[in-house]
């Protein structure tokens, strides 16, 4: 069964133009001068129910906007789009009822109150009955550890103990589909695992989780399958282990010679990132020299006591992959006022 699908989906805007300097600025408020512009473009996607996906990209690529348009927020230019078999823009109220939404940024508790007042009104606004909502409260301020400060007002919250109010919210109503946008934005280390190990047991109960983040370690930890879009174009589709397998050009090799040596002749396909006595750390462009290669070098230096291949980190492969999907920027300059809306 598919929780999310969406055929030739896009989005288009038309702005009015603006010219460069204040006579031209004064020039564009009476002339109605617009052009197109293309946030998302023929987005095709199929998310099974159950799975965890990483929905990615650089500033301004269309996250937003597609985010946007499978919660019912925006309509589409064109195209086609379910959640849970129903058309968002459509039939947006009664999509709310089997979503849930998490956003780094924007808060859903009210400011001022306690975690309890805004649960109280989310039951309602949900239209829980009393049983129901007493049980599920007790049940996420439990596995959420929220009681300590469930009654103290948001403000004065910590962000690690407010996003894990937040997680626990828009679960509240049961959803059988949740957008996290940015969930760990801001967390320390430890409040970060935390809301990493809280998610994972949320996809494990079979609640489909699709997730925005910047953080490669969210990313890493929490999904198997990474959708990546640029300026409205669907770039990647594909598991986690598939993008190191097709993207990974480089190795990263650490040595450990049997005695310090003065340094490594240049090699064609290798770079040395860190050398310290007997100690080397080398990037090595697999396309232009073998791991066995290498080996046969290092050993004419000194006798190798140690050695170690490992992979670049995630966070470069992703960053590679957008250097090289770098084009025009109207989709990054729509995203910033799209998000706005």
């Amino acid at each position: 069964m598919l929780a999310i699908r969406t055929k030739n989906l896009g989005k288009e805007f038309w702005r009015q133009k603006k010219a460069s300097g204040l006579l031209g600025s004064v020039r564009s408020l009476y002339q109605q001068d617009k052009e197109r512009v293309v946030a998302v473009r023929s987005l095709d996607l199929e998310i099974a129910a159950g799975e965890s996906v990483a929905f990615i990209g650089p500033n301004g690529a269309g996250k937003s906007t597609t985010i946007k348009m499978l919660t019912g927020i925006l309509h589409p230019s064109y195209g086609e789009a379910q959640v849970l078999g129903l058309t968002p823009w459509q039939e947006r109220q009664r999509l709310a009822f089997h979503i849930g939404t998490v956003f780094g940024q924007k808060s859903q508790l009210w400011y001022h109150l306690p975690p309890a007042d805004s649960f109280f009104l989310l039951g309602r606004i949900y239209e829980l009955d009393q049983r129901t909502f007493e049980q599920r409260q007790a049940e996420l301020v439990e596995r959420f550890e929220l009681k300590e400060f469930f009654h103290v007002p948001v403000r004065k919250l910590s962000l690690g103990q407010r996003m894990r109010a937040e997680l626990a919210a828009a679960l509240l109503h049961a959803p059988q589909v949740l957008f996290l946008d940015e969930p760990t934005i801001g967390l320390d280390v430890v409040a970060r695992q935390s809301m990493r190990n809280l998610i994972k047991e949320i996809n494990s109960l079979g609640i489909t989780v699709f997730l925005t983040s910047h953080d490669t370690g969210d990313i890493e930890n929490l999904c198997r399958r990474v959708i990546m879009i640029d300026n409205g174009n669907l770039v990647i589709d594909q598991s986690i282990n598939s993008l190191k397998r097709d993207h990974l050009a480089a190795k990263i090799i650490r040595v450990r010679l049997e005695h310090p040596v003065e340094g490594l002749p240049p090699i064609d396909g290798a770079q040395v990132l860190k050398h310290k006595g007997a100690g080397l750390k080398i990037s090595l462009d697999t396309k232009k020299l073998s791991v066995d290669e290498l080996y046969m070098r290092l050993r004419q230096l000194a006798p190798i006591a140690d050695i170690t291949i490992g992979d670049p980190p995630l966070e470069d492969i992703i960053a590679n992959i957008y250097r090289h999907n770098q084009g025009g920027g109207e989709g990054h300059e729509l995203e910033q006022e799209v998000a706005q809306i």
